[in-house]
């Protein structure tokens, strides 16, 4: 079953695609939930013409995206934590403290923007998150855990 996303589900798509299903998937969490519609012949006209008419605002939103992915490139974050002598923190890093720590450089992101490649940090260290800015544009930044 096709439908098209009405917002971004993660490990499926963004808003405005038209994506493939299960049916199941679709009729009992999809489109109850208010995430998708079915992608019938009438509502694809429907949204080939929004696209159409948000194709110039799009550019604009992914041009701003790219320009803030330029500035943050090559940026490094030093969060604190607490630590013990072992070099292992109390409790762990987590995307609410990356989102805290660009905030204040002046960077406003929100934190399900933010992906960590390691599951859970629990030790001091240099560690590396993504950041997805706009669907196609995303950016690397370094950050390290140190002692509070």
């Amino acid at each position: 079953m096709e439908v098209i996303l009405k917002q971004d589900v993660a490990k499926l798509g963004s808003k405005d695609d038209i994506v493939k299903v299960r049916n199941g998937y679709a009729a009992n969490y999809l489109i109850p939930q208010g995430y998708a519609t079915l992608a019938t012949e009438s509502a694809r006209k429907v949204h080939a013409e929004n696209l159409r008419q948000r194709a110039h605002k799009e550019a604009k939103i992914k041009a701003d995206a790219q320009a803030l992915a330029a500035k943050m490139e090559g940026l490094s974050l030093t969060l604190g934590a607490k630590a013990s002598s072992t070099g292992k923190i109390f409790g762990s890093i987590n995307t609410l403290q990356i989102a805290e720590a660009l905030e204040a450089k002046g960077y406003v992101i929100e934190r399900r923007h933010i992906t960590i490649a390691e599951n859970q940090i629990k030790e001091l260290g240099r560690y590396s998150a993504e950041i997805k800015l706009h669907r196609d544009v995303k950016v690397k930044i370094d950050f390290e855990v140190a002692v509070e």
